[in-house]
């Protein structure tokens, strides 16, 4: 357990908190880049601060303060030009850098443009998704992981706020036995509740056996390089599988990989989360993959309002479920009240990552998977379960999409579900 002053040091990430400092120099994902197809003005709040990110009329992004300074009107109702974003209010005009680049009521050779300038941070698009960076110069190089390079494949991004704190998400990705009970036994009481007990779940193992119900012999965690690898036997399985050998990572700080699935974890505020899904679905080897001029943007909806009661239609995925496990812990989850056991000595293993971390900060040093080589950004390559024959691995249903991927996002669905019919476990198993 944390005592409260420790709990407070791991999820406050407002400016000039320590965690808020760790945060900021890392590169985070606020947008699909599609979602500003229809509107090229959106609200984005980030670390506490808030901002809009907008298109200009030549297409170049940018991310700046979401108040004029002039009258403080709200510059969401910003106009983009070819220039940069004009405030609805009076015209005045503000550049990616966050200069204001014309006055119009002020006369022509007036100096006082020059003056005047707001908050802007750097943005930068990869595969579909507009990342931003609050932290100090020089901007650190934005990571190329593998998924982001990969040939031969097709992608999507799904993404929702969640009215809670970063950190209780994240630790779940630490806790693998929740799966078993979660995802396994309360998932079927939740299909008993629904009326829908013919679609109970089923857990295959070797062999074709099949139960109803998946049990970890054995969990294990590792560092490396880029954060912690999560291991685990389950029952009828061995050390010799994948799932043990290779084991799948969570990046530090705050991203989970699941087969070829990035789940990012982005604080928002002390009590917000925006979660984004990025998945790269591998094609077979053969297969003549068309080029994605724009990558598919869903919206997740939230199975529970901020009180945690739960739309029980909502709760028969894993997504929905672990979302509502995160709500139901409160805004910020008081983890001077835990009784930690055995099992959770991945959330032990992470929590020590993170104030090792925050000290190198602290200390004037850079925090691990900031990236400032070229050369070793062109492509990070990380180790999952299936990396050595993705296709198969996904035939096979072992690289199962996020349950409200596969239930709310209108594009791939047929692709995924010619290949995981009634194996599919409505999620990974994370």
């Amino acid at each position: 357990m944390l005592n409260v002053k420790e709990n407070e040091r791991l999820t406050r990430v407002g400016p000039g908190t320590p965690m808020g400092e760790l945060m900021r120099r890392y590169w985070h994902p606020i947008a699909a880049a599609v979602e500003l197809d229809d509107d090229p003005v959106k609200h984005v709040k980030l670390l506490g601060e808030s901002l809009v990110l907008y298109r200009d009329r030549k297409g170049r992004l940018g991310l700046i303060g979401d108040t004029c300074p002039h009258r403080r009107m709200s510059l969401l109702y910003g106009v983009p030009e070819e220039e940069g974003l004009r405030c609805a209010y009076h015209g005045w005009m503000f550049n990616k850098t966050g200069q204001c680049i014309e006055m119009p009521a002020e006369a022509p050779d007036s100096t006082f443009p020059r003056k005047v300038k707001t908050t802007a941070y750097p943005v930068e698009e990869l595969c579909g998704l507009i990342f931003a960076y609050l932290g100090p110069e020089p901007a650190p190089l934005l990571p190329r992981w593998d998924m982001y390079v990969w040939d031969n494949v097709l992608r999507d991004i799904g993404s929702t706020v969640i009215p809670c704190n970063w950190l209780q998400i994240m630790e779940n990705s630490l806790d693998p036995v929740h799966v078993e009970w979660l995802h396994g036994r309360f998932s079927n009481y939740v299909l008993e509740r629904l009326g829908r007990p013919d679609l109970k779940r089923r857990f295959y193992r070797p062999g074709g056996a099949v139960g109803d119900r998946m049990s970890h012999e054995k969990i294990g965690f590792d560092e490396f390089e880029h954060g912690i690898i999560k291991r685990r036997v389950v029952e009828g399985r061995s050390e010799e599988d994948p799932e043990w050998r290779i084991g799948h990572p969570v990046l530090f700080p705050n991203i989970l990989r699941v087969g070829a699935n990035f789940q990012y974890r982005v604080p928002v505020d002390d009590t917000h989360t925006l979660h984004v899904w990025f998945t790269a679905y591998p094609q077979p080897p053969e297969a003549e993959v068309p080029k994605q001029e724009k990558i598919p943007f869903y919206h997740v909806p939230l199975p529970t309002d901020e009180r945690g009661l739960a739309d029980w239609e909502f709760l028969d995925n894993n997504s929905g479920q672990d979302i509502m496990a995160w709500i139901t812990q409160g805004p910020i989850a008081d983890r001077s009240l835990e009784r930690l056991g055995e099992s959770d000595k991945g959330i032990i293993l992470y929590r020590r990552m993170l104030r090792q971390q925050l000290a190198r900060v602290e200390a004037g040093g850079e925090p691990m998977n900031v990236f400032r080589d070229p050369d070793q950004n062109t492509c990070i390559d990380l180790p999952w379960e299936g990396r050595e024959d993705p296709w198969g691995f996904m035939q096979k249903g072992l690289m199962r999409r996020t349950g409200q991927a596969g239930k709310y996002a209108p594009v791939l669905r047929d692709m995924v579900a010619q290949f995981e019919g009634e194996k599919a476990l409505a999620g990974p198993v994370h």
